[in-house]
């Protein structure tokens, strides 16, 4: 796997970190088929129920890297398009799985790095970070997601402030609006963002020490549900709860529940 991303499995936890500071994490081609053969092997191993996606240097991640389609890329729309699918199909990794993601991200999220963002199932920022969507000062439209998943996260009329103006929200309005669940601080941006991937990994730590498989069957039945009707998704979220209770580790936990139930009561 490329440097690109710096991936590493622990005691059941995936941790992707984005690692092209310089660049403030953009994607170029390097860093596309990493994300995608990361995402891939992530989601695809047994031993692996929680994933942090977090970053190196000063920023979470600003999306394409402009520099890098103008002159390595030659800015060919069809090579563009290309590898827009190739990082596509690493969201699709995370968005389809029954494993629960963290984004940990510090400093600035922009462009792209919103879709990547989106496609964690809770996000952590620092106080002084910023995020928006950019694309139409550079000519762009929105890609990676950002289209498919922000007015689903904040709803359709905030969806266009963003991608119709060149506004960068505050971590506090990225809270209100619902984009990112929480904003941690720190005593300087490093601090910070040491502040903002601790934090990640503690989240990521407390679905492990949980029920871990019952919250990335949660994380499915509501990522799923736009491809079901209201009926379709009731029966599927009866059929998922009685192959939940037939786990040990359900039957573990509702009979011990049940006994600390009857030692109150009693």
């Amino acid at each position: 796997m490329s440097d690109a991303i710096l991936f590493a499995v622990e005691e059941g936890m995936a941790r992707l970190t984005l690692n092209r500071p310089a660049r403030l994490n953009a994607f170029n081609a390097d860093l596309a088929h990493a994300w995608k053969d990361a995402t891939a092997e992530a989601t695809s191993r047994p031993d692996v129920k929680a994933i942090l996606i977090d970053a190196a240097g000063p920023a979470f991640c600003a999306g394409g890297d402009v520099i890098d389609m103008a002159t390595t890329m030659g800015a060919s729309g069809a090579e563009i398009t290309a590898l827009a699918e190739v990082i596509n199909a690493g969201i699709r990794s995370l968005t389809e799985s029954a494993v629960p993601v963290v984004a940990a991200a510090h400093g600035t999220t922009a462009g792209g790095g919103l879709g990547i963002l989106l496609s964690s199932d809770y996000a952590v920022v620092g106080s002084r970070s910023k995020l928006g969507s950019l694309y139409a000062n550079i000519g762009l439209t929105p890609d990676l997601s950002v289209s498919a998943q922000l007015a689903r996260a904040v709803g359709q009329r905030r969806a266009l402030q963003l991608v119709l103006q060149d506004r960068l929200l505050s971590a506090s309005e990225a809270v209100e609006w619902g984009l990112v669940a929480e904003a941690v601080t720190g005593a300087d941006g490093s601090a910070e963002a040491d502040a903002v991937r601790a934090r990640g990994e503690e989240i990521a730590r407390f679905w492990l020490a949980g029920a871990a498989d019952a919250y990335g069957q949660a994380k499915r039945l509501v990522r799923s549900q736009p491809e079901r009707s209201f009926v379709e998704q009731l029966t599927e979220e009866a059929r998922s709860i009685g192959a939940a209770l037939e786990t040990p580790d359900a039957q573990a936990r509702v009979a011990a529940f049940a006994a600390a139930s009857a030692k109150k009561s009693g």
